[in-house]
This record gives structure tokens, sequence and C-alpha cells, in this order.
């Protein structure tokens, strides 16, 4: 019996896809493809599942960049911007994505076990061992954050959107954008935002993930009073498996 999953981690800018095996080991090398704009969800959906229906894997683990919960996205986060990050949010865009079933609307389209979460909740499921308070900031296009305790998922706000410092967001002020702009500001803010939210969710561990933490020195977290654990890029991917497998 085939036990390996197509795990898929849909970004603000690039989707990537990859088969994962049970355990979240890489079967291939990961693909991916720019996440289409403006980001209606019909126009995601039809993305998503060409690429579902050319796997033979009926078990899918995707990563949504917003908030999410019950099957059904909270929030787009970045994809109710209809350029991409660079743009302003359109309240049509937003409010069709709103409520939207996306996990029942793929698996009805495919007829695949689809099981859709948070980004960040996947980047944990890749990232955490289950021991104690683990934060998990994914740093990407904007920055995630996803909550675990003692191995248990916890419900926590969308925090990109929340200001953090002279009037700029989460996602402006550590995003890639930022980063582009300016490499040593954003260490500077980086480090203060993960001191802030290990404080406030009282974490041991922080890990970080998403494309930019390949570009974290682990120097850059010396002397604090928690760890920090650098993952990379591709916690999320090896995070679909556990959607399915303990």
């Amino acid at each position: 019996m085939d036990e390996s999953v197509l795990a898929i981690d849909i970004g603000a800018t690039n989707t990537k896809f990859c088969h994962v095996d049970r355990f979240g080991e890489f079967l291939e090398t990961p693909r991916r493809r720019p996440t289409p704009y403006p980001c209606t969800p019909a126009r995601l959906i039809e993305m998503l599942v060409e690429r579902i229906m050319a796997s033979d894997r009926p078990r899918v683990g995707v990563g949504f960049p917003g908030e999410f919960r019950d099957g059904r996205v909270i929030r787009p986060g970045n994809l109710s911007r209809p350029g991409g990050v660079a743009t302003e949010k359109d309240p049509v865009l937003d409010e069709q994505w709103r409520g939207f079933g996306l996990q029942a609307a793929l698996r009805d389209a495919t007829h695949r076990d689809v099981r859709v979460v948070n980004d960040a909740t996947l980047a944990a499921l890749g990232s955490c061992d289950g021991r104690g308070v683990e934060l998990v900031l994914t740093l990407g296009t904007g920055l995630g954050l996803a909550l675990c305790v003692d191995g248990t998922m916890k419900s926590v706000r969308d925090v990109g959107a929340e200001v953090f410092v002279d009037g700029k967001t989460y996602d402006q002020s550590v995003g890639e954008r930022a980063r582009a702009q300016d490499e040593e500001r954003w260490d500077e803010l980086l480090l203060l935002a993960v001191k802030n939210f290990a404080k406030e969710f009282g974490a041991a561990t922080v890990h970080l993930a998403g494309g930019n933490a390949r570009r974290v020195a682990p120097t850059l977290f010396s002397g604090l009073p928690f760890h920090v654990v650098v993952n990379g890029n591709q916690a999320s991917l090896r995070g679909a498996a556990k959607l399915f497998y303990d």
C-alpha cells in the first residue's frame, strides 16, 4: 500500500509541491509554480486541482497562507492583494475568500483525501519535536506564526497584519521586501519579533521556517534564554505527512 502524500505549500509568491513518504522525507525534488494573481478562490483551485490530478497519491496535505480553521478560510492574508504583496488589499477579493470552504472544494473537485491547514501550522508539524512550548515563525513574503504545546497544536491569531514598529505590520517589517531593502535592519527587527513572541507565549524553543529562514545566521540569537532552531524552507512540505500519520 502506497502511504506517500502529495505535499502542497501555498505561498504568497510561489506554491511548492512535493511527494513525501509517511515520515515527511522527500521522494523527489520539490517543484514550484508562481501563485496566480489576482488570486481568486476559483483561480487558486484551478491550479491546485491540476497538480493534484497529475499525482496518483490519494492523500494531499496543503498549507494555506492565511488564517484557516475547520476547512475554511478565516482571513486570506496576502492573497487578497490583487497583484501580490506589493499591492493594496482588494475588499471584494477579500470578501470572496472569507468563509470559503477550500478543503471541501478541493476534495469535491479531485475525489482525494485533501487536508488543509494554515501554512505556519504545517511548518510546525514539520519542525516541532513535541517537547514543551514551541513557537514557529515562518519567514517568507510575510510572517506566519504557529504554537505547539507538548506536541499539540494550539489555535493562535494571524499576526502578519498586526502593527509591529514605526506603523508597519509584521509582514511589512520582516517580510521579503523589507529584507531585500535593508538586511541589517531586517535582522534587528526579526530578533525583536522573536524575543517578543517568545516572551508572549512562554516559548522554550522558537523554530524558524520558510524561504527566508535560510538567510538567518544562528549567531543572531546567541545568549537568548530560549532555544532558536533554524529549520529552513522545507518544513511545511515535511509537515504534510503528519496530517495523516502521527
